[in-house]
């Protein structure tokens, strides 16, 4: 047995509210299921690395790491992540690739990053590549569907005070020049000296996100976010062709081969790879290369707290997403000087986990 053998795994369910309702033109985002799994070495190292839903399919997820995955896992090597995870990708050649999967493959992969980049005594942004110790943040909380436009001016103006770089304002509203004015009135209030995204969670077919874009367009819109259903490559190209906003795709995507189509055919201008949807670190660092590779800037979902160090690991990083989830079960926040998040300087992933906190909203 050597010095890095997995000798231990367990997975569990936690149910975390979020800590502000959470709409877009899709769905309402009430609680984050988070999977959880814990590694421990021969050398009594612990990893823990996790995944999530905005609220179902969890259980399914869980069933596959307990009765599948971690029995593959116990007795490799910690350190040799890249055998690990193409060792349990194939395991599961039956359900790849795909959500469930991929979740549960990235709870595994995440904790296998942190046992390692400890086992290294360093912090997963210098293991994984360490370009920059930050990267430039951008605020999502203050743009969501449902609030009012007066809300989102305020929150956007707060936004700016606090030294974040950009907002991201949900569209999808009834009717095309409702969001026009909503956004004019954010723009407004900020001046041309704040990027202001905009995000359709797939909510669009081509023509109208074509139709809705001219509208965006002199408001010098920084990126237009999943217009289009996923995999409706096609219709994100005619769109991308169409306009001088640039199109955003990648939060929805559970393979390097589906960000590989997007990128050959020239249909995506940023990638946003979720480090859980994607399946891990493992795939995502292998996302973020493939774009480097287009010449072509990466800004991740959701997942601050995790994508800080994957952000800060590469060299063409754009943005950070500004979403707040852990801080009811973790002992430590974000960084964020100057309008940029500071990479956790520990070994490891760089989560502070509150154990007894997690045992409070524990389900399975």
């Amino acid at each position: 047995m050597g010095a890095h053998t997995i000798v231990d795994a367990d997975a569990w369910l936690c149910d975390i509210a979020v800590e502000t309702v959470r709409t877009d033109a899709m769905q309402s985002f009430l609680k984050q299921e988070t999977i959880f799994v814990r590694i421990r070495t021969s050398a009594g190292i612990e990893g823990i690395g996790y995944s999530y839903t905005i609220g179902t399919g969890g259980p399914a997820v869980l069933s596959l790491l307990r009765t599948s995955l971690l029995q593959v896992l116990v007795g490799m090597d910690a350190t040799r992540t890249e055998e690990i995870y193409t060792t349990l990708f194939n395991s599961t050649r039956a359900t790849t690739v795909g959500p469930i999967t991929a979740l549960a493959l990235a709870a595994v992969d995440t904790a296998v990053w942190d046992a390692r980049s400890k086992a290294a005594g360093l912090p997963l942004w210098i293991e994984a590549g360490g370009s920059s110790p930050s990267v430039p943040v951008y605020d999502t909380e203050g743009g969501w569907l449902h609030f009012t436009t007066d809300e989102l001016v305020s929150q956007a103006v707060e936004s700016q005070r606090l030294g974040m770089n950009g907002v991201k304002i949900k569209v999808g509203r009834p009717r095309a020049h409702e969001d026009a004015e909503r956004l004019a009135a954010v723009r407004d209030a900020v001046g041309p000296g704040m990027d202001i995204m905009i995000d359709a969670n797939q909510s669009m077919t081509a023509a109208e996100a074509i139709r809705r874009a001219r509208l965006f367009e002199p408001l010098d819109i920084f990126w237009f976010e999943e217009p289009l259903p996923a995999e409706d490559v096609q219709g994100h190209l005619a769109l991308a062709r169409s306009t001088s906003i640039p199109v955003a795709v990648g939060e929805s995507m559970y393979s390097i081969g589906h960000f590989r189509e997007y990128l050959q055919a020239g249909a995506a201008s940023i990638v946003q790879v979720d480090v859980a949807r994607i399946g891990g670190i493992t795939p995502w660092l292998k996302v973020a290369h493939l774009a480097e590779a287009f010449n072509v800037k990466v800004a991740p979902h959701f997942l601050m707290e995790l994508h800080v160090s994957l952000t800060c690991a590469i060299p063409n990083a754009l943005y950070l997403e500004h979403i707040p989830q852990l801080r009811a079960v973790t002992h430590q926040d974000l960084s964020i000087v100057d309008g940029r998040a500071q990479a956790p300087g520990e070994p490891g992933i760089g989560i502070d986990w509150n154990l007894d906190a997690l045992d409070t909203v524990k389900v399975r």
